[in-house]
C-alpha cells in the first residue's frame, strides 16, 4: 500500500480530459443526477466518503463526477481486475481488504498527515440484495482514529443496471436513471469511555446506523401511497405479479392499478373527496383493489374490524363520521355476518362490491385503459389540493386495554414507515410475503400490504390468521419467503405445521404482542428459523423498532428504526428505564376528536407518548418492561404484569395466561392470574415466580382457570373482557388494571 498522503495532487491535463469525457458519457447514458454537491465542499480536513455499493459502475461514477481527484480505498482483488485499471489513473488508490483488521492502518497514518478525501465502500462488496449489506468496522475505525468527518453518499438506480449482481432478482436494463446524493458531513461520536475492541464495534455500529439513515433519508417520501405504487410499477415493471390470494386471483401492477382506477371511479361517484369510507372486507385481491381505488380518488378508507360486534362497529362509524360502508356479499355469506351487515345498514349506506362490479360496462373499462396511461394525473386531479400530508387511512386502536380510538395516518406516515423498515431489512422482488394479518390492523396494512407493493414484493393475502393448519400449507404452496405474525398465531402455526412447510421462509417477523421464549424455541428447533421480534403501535404506522438479520438480540424488540427520535421519561416507582416518547415522520397525524371526525388532535409538538415503559441499552436495543397501564402497585411497589405472564408462559408454554390487578383494601392492589391451564394451582405459580427471581409482591394472590380465552382479531389478549370474566369468577367488582 502506498504511504504518501491522502491529499491527491493536481490532475494532469490528460487526466482532466479523461475525467471529463467519462463523466459526460456516464451522465448522458444514465441521466445521472447529482444532489447535495454543496455538502462535498462543506467537508474540510480529513474526510471519508462512505457510499453504498450497488454495481460495478459505482466507483467510475464517483471518480468522474466528484469535483476533485479523490482517493479510493479498494479491495485488492477488485483493483487488479483488467476492467478497473483504465479509470484508476483518475484516482489515488489505497488497497484495503475490509475483512483484515489492520489493513487500514496506513490509511489512518496518511489521513493524519495529509488530510484530503477518501472514498470507501464499507460493505466491501457489491450488494446481492439491492439493500444495505454487512458494514465492516474498518472504515469506522479509520474515521474514529483520525477524527475525520464522514460524508454519506448514496447511489440509487445502479442496482438496475446490467453490471449489478441482481440478475434474476430485479428487472435490469441497459441504462437506468441513476442518482447520486451527498448528505451533510458528520462525525462518529464514540463515547470516550469505550476502549479496545468494544470501541471498534461501537464505531462500526454507528457507521451502519449512519448508512441506513442515509438509505432512509434519500428515499422519496413526499408521495401519496398511490404515487408510491405508481413509482414501484415504473421501477419493477407493469407486468410484474404483485398481489395474489387463496382463490388465485393474481394481479400484476398493471391489473392492480387498472382495477383501482375503474372501481375507484365508481366509488368516487358515491362519495366526495376527503370523505371517510368504511371498509368491511377480508384479506383478498378484491379488497386490495377497493382499498387502492379509494386512495386513488382521494377518499379515506376507515378500516373496520370484521370480527367486531355491532356495538363496536357502530362506535367506529360514529367516531370516523362514516356514512358509506363497502363490503362483499360473498364475504358476508361465507363468514355468516348477515346480522352484522344489517346492523351496519341501519346507520350507514352499505355498498356491495359484487353489485357495483356488475355495473361496470365496456365504457368504464375503456376509460380505465386510458386512465392507466395517465394514472398519476388522474390521481392528482381526483384528490385536488390533498397531498402526502393528508389522511390516507383511519385505523382503530386494538382495544386491548380500553375503548378503541380513531387514528388518522397520513400518506407520508405510511410511506415513511415503509422506507424506515426497508432501510434495515432487505425486501427484494424475488421475495413473497404471506400476509395473514388483517388489513384493519396497522401491522397487516403497512408491513404486510403497502410495503410489499412499494418494493416490488409479491404479496399473498390470506383471509384469517386463525386457520392454524391451513396457513402453513399456503406458505408451502406459495413458496413464501417472508411471514408477519403475532406470538399467538406463530405458536399455533408452529405446533401443527410439517417441518418442511416453511422451507422457503427467509424472515419471520413478530409484533403486536410479546414474543414468548417457547414460541422462539419452537420455530428454531422445528424449522431452524429465527423469529425477528419488532415493536410498534397503531399511532406510529406502526413500526418503531425491530430486530434484523444484522442486529438481533433475543428478549428485546430490536433497535429503533431510522428517523425516530426518542426520550425516556421517568416513572415514579420504576427504577430502570422510562416511559417511551417518540417523534418522527411515521408518527400519526393524531386521534379523531370525539364528536367531530373532521378534527384531529395531534401529538404535542409531534411527540407521541407510547405509554410503554422500556429500557434502551448502550448499543440501542430496546427492551419492553411493560405497558404503564399494565403495572400493578402492590405494597408501594410497581410490578409489571407482563413479567408475571412471561414466567408462567415458561411454566405452561402450551396455554394462555394473563395477569390483572384488582383493588385490595390492605395493599392497594393485588394480582390475579387467569390461565387456560386446567390444573393450575397457586402453589405452582408462586414457586415458578420465586424460581424466576420475582419479588414476593409480584406473586399472584389468586389463580383463575378459564376454559376459553378472550382474543382480539390481532391475536392479542382482550384484557377488558378478561378483566370482566375474572371479576365475575371471583365475585368481585371491576378490576383496576
Amino acid at each position: 500500500m502506498r504511504q504518501d498522503t491522502a491529499a491527491a495532487p493536481a490532475m494532469s491535463r490528460s487526466q482532466r480530459l479523461v475525467k471529463a469525457v467519462l463523466g459526460t458519457a456516464l451522465r448522458w447514458l444514465f441521466r445521472i443526477e447529482v444532489k447535495g454537491l454543496e455538502n462535498y465542499w462543506a467537508a474540510s480536513g480529513p474526510t471519508i466518503i462512505v457510499c453504498n455499493h450497488q454495481s460495478f459502475l459505482d466507483a467510475p461514477i464517483l471518480a468522474s463526477l466528484l469535483p476533485e481527484r479523490v482517493a479510493f480505498a479498494i479491495n485488492p482483488n477488485i483493483a487488479d481486475a483488467w476492467w478497473v485499471r483504465p479509470w484508476l489513473s483518475l484516482v489515488k488508490v489505497y488497497r484495503i481488504d475490509p475483512a483484515h483488521p489492520y489493513a487500514a492502518a496506513s490509511l489512518v497514518k496518511a489521513l493524519r498527515r495529509g488530510g484530503g478525501k477518501c472514498v470507501i465502500f464499507p460493505e466491501g462488496r457489491i450488494t446481492e440484495t439491492g439493500a444495505l449489506m454487512k458494514v465492516y468496522d474498518g472504515p469506522a475505525m479509520v474515521a474514529d482514529r483520525t477524527g475525520a468527518q464522514v460524508l454519506p453518499a448514496h447511489l440509487e438506480g445502479a442496482q438496475f443496471s446490467l453490471v449489478s449482481r441482481l440478475g434474476g432478482k430485479v428487472r435490469r436494463r441497459l441504462a437506468p436513471k441513476i442518482t447520486l446524493t451527498l448528505l451533510p458531513p458528520r462525525r462518529l461520536d464514540v463515547p470516550e469511555l469505550i476502549k479496545g475492541r468494544a470501541r471498534r464495534r461501537a464505531a462500526g455500529a454507528l457507521l451502519y446506523d449512519l448508512m441506513s439513515e442515509t438509505v432512509f433519508e434519500t428515499a422519496p417520501q413526499d408521495l401519496t401511497v398511490f404515487e408510491a405504487l405508481l413509482a414501484a410499477r415504473r421501477r419493477y415493471g407493469g407486468r410484474t405479479g404483485i398481489v395474489d390470494d387463496v382463490d388465485r386471483n393474481a394481479l400484476t401492477y398493471n391489473r392492480l392499478v387498472l382495477g383501482a382506477l375503474v372501481l375507484g371511479r365508481k366509488l368516487a361517484d358515491l362519495t366526495r373527496a376527503g370523505e371517510s369510507v368504511g371498509v368491511f372486507l377480508p384479506n383478498a385481491s378484491g379488497s386490495a383493489v377497493a382499498w387502492l381505488g379509494l386512495v386513488a380518488f382521494g377518499r379515506v378508507p376507515a378500516m373496520l374490524n370484521v370480527t367486531a360486534g355491532p356495538a363496536a362497529l357502530t362506535s367506529a362509524l360514529s367516531v370516523a363520521g362514516v356514512k358509506l360502508v363497502i363490503t362483499a356479499r360473498r364475504f358476508i355469506e361465507k363468514a355468516r355476518l348477515e346480522a352484522t351487515a344489517d346492523a351496519l345498514a341501519e346507520i350507514a349506506t352499505v355498498v356491495y362490491l359484487d353489485d357495483l362490479r356488475a355495473t361496470i360496462g365496456l365504457g368504464d373499462k375503456l376509460r380505465g385503459l386510458i386512465d392507466l396511461r395517465r394514472a398519476r394525473a388522474v390521481h392528482r386531479a381526483a384528490r385536488g389540493a390533498a397531498g402526502p400530508d393528508d389522511r390516507a387511512v383511519i385505523l382503530f386502536t386494538s382495544g386491548s386495554e380500553g375503548p378503541p380510538k380513531g387514528v388518522a395516518l397520513s400518506h407520508r406516515n405510511i410511506v415513511a414507515n415503509c422506507r424506515q423498515a426497508a432501510a434495515r431489512v432487505d425486501f427484494t422482488p424475488s421475495d413473497t410475503v404471506l400476509n395473514v394479518l388483517p388489513l384493519f390492523h396497522a401491522f397487516g396494512l403497512t408491513a404486510g400490504f403497502v410495503l410489499p407493493l412499494v418494493y416490488g414484493v409479491r404479496c399473498v393475502l390470506y383471509p384469517s390468521p386463525l386457520h392454524y393448519r391451513l396457513v402453513p400449507e399456503v406458505a408451502y404452496h406459495t413458496n413464501a419467503t417472508i411471514l408477519f405474525g403475532t406470538d399467538t398465531f406463530l405458536f399455533g402455526y408452529g405446533r401443527v405445521a410439517h417441518p418442511y412447510d416453511f422451507r422457503a421462509l427467509r424472515y419471520v417477523f413478530a409484533g403486536a404482542e410479546r414474543l414468548r421464549a417457547p414460541t422462539r424455541s419452537l420455530w428454531n428447533d422445528k424449522f431452524g428459523i429465527r423469529i425477528l421480534e419488532g415493536y410498534g403501535v397503531t399511532e406510529t404506522s406502526p413500526v418503531l423498532a425491530l430486530n434484523t438479520p444484522i442486529h438481533c438480540r433475543a428478549g428485546t424488540v430490536g433497535r429503533l428504526i431510522p428517523g425516530v427520535q426518542y426520550r425516556l421519561e421517568p416513572v415514579e416507582g420504576i427504577a430502570s428505564g422510562g416511559r417511551l416518547v417518540v417523534k418522527g415522520p411515521n408518527i400519526m397525524m393524531g386521534y379523531l376528536a370525539e364528536g367531530d371526525p373532521n378534527r384531529v388532535i395531534a401529538p404535542p409538538d409531534g411527540w407521541y407518548d407510547t405509554g410503554d415503559v422500556v429500557e434502551v441499552d448502550r448499543t440501542g436495543f430496546v427492551t419492553i418492561v411493560g405497558r404503564l397501564k399494565r403495572f400493578a402497585k402492590v405494597g408501594g411497589e410497581m410490578v409489571p404484569l407482563a413479567a408475571i405472564e412471561g414466567v408462567i408462559a415458561e411454566l405452561w408454554p402450551d396455554d394462555r395466561h394473563g395477569a390483572i390487578a384488582i383493588a385490595d383494601p390492605r395493599k392497594g392492589e393485588r394480582i390475579v392470574l387467569a390461565t387456560t391451564h386446567a390444573g393450575a394451582t397457586r402453589a405452582e405459580v408462586v414457586e415458578a415466580a420465586r424460581a424466576a427471581g420475582l419479588a414476593e409482591v409480584a406473586s399472584p394472590r389468586d389463580v383463575v382457570p378459564l376454559p376459553e380465552w378472550p382474543l382480539l382479531a390481532s391475536g392479542k389478549t382482550d384484557y377488558p373482557q378478561l378483566k370482566r370474566v375474572v371479576a365475575d369468577a371471583l365475585g368481585l367488582g371491576a378490576p383496576s388494571a
